[in-house]
């Protein structure tokens, strides 16, 4: 908005109270928009350091050509002892309480794969969120225009009324 006169002269602007609810409801939009980037930012920002642990084991298992004792964590706070012996296969999770096997060529291309388009999908994300706190930051200069504006408005309103009643 840059000339709010001419802006308010449009004629879908009738009057300040109806242009304030069209923008605040824009700038509720744009903060519920803001709120799921958010919650899908901190998503990829775990998921990619998880998918590097993964990469680093799959390594670790092509190296192992004999048995190897280790712990896994078998309960919150509960880990368990055993014995690992080499393997040419691993399983994944793939989301949504499915796991599948792959040869651990196919699993480290797979996960490649993976931290590649979570990388990808964290710039996205990221782009997207610098683009809506413009957005919300214009969109609450243009309501505090808007406020401004109706004040004057009625001020003047008001100080004419004054001056063309008789006293």
């Amino acid at each position: 908005m840059e000339e709010i006169d001419t802006f308010m002269s449009q004629p879908e602007n009738e009057n300040c109270e109806k242009v304030l609810q069209r923008l605040d409801e824009q700038h509720g939009k744009y903060r519920f928009m803001a709120y799921n980037l958010e919650a899908r930012r901190h998503k990829l920002k775990s998921q990619i350091p998880d998918l590097e642990r993964s990469l680093e084991m799959v390594n670790v298992l092509r190296k192992e050509d004999e048995e190897r004792e280790t712990q896994f964590l078998l309960s919150d706070q509960v880990f368990i002892k055993t014995l690992v012996p080499p393997t040419k296969t691993v399983y994944l999770w793939l989301g949504a309480s499915v796991m599948l096997e792959y040869p651990l060529d196919e699993a480290e291309a797979l996960l490649k794969q993976n931290i590649t388009s979570a990388v990808g999908n964290l710039k996205s994300v990221e782009h997207d969120q610098d683009f809506l706190r413009d957005q919300i930051t214009t969109t609450e200069v243009n309501m505090a225009r808007v406020h401004n504006w109706g004040v004057k408005k009625r001020q003047a309103a008001a100080k004419n009324n004054a001056s063309t009643t008789p006293s």
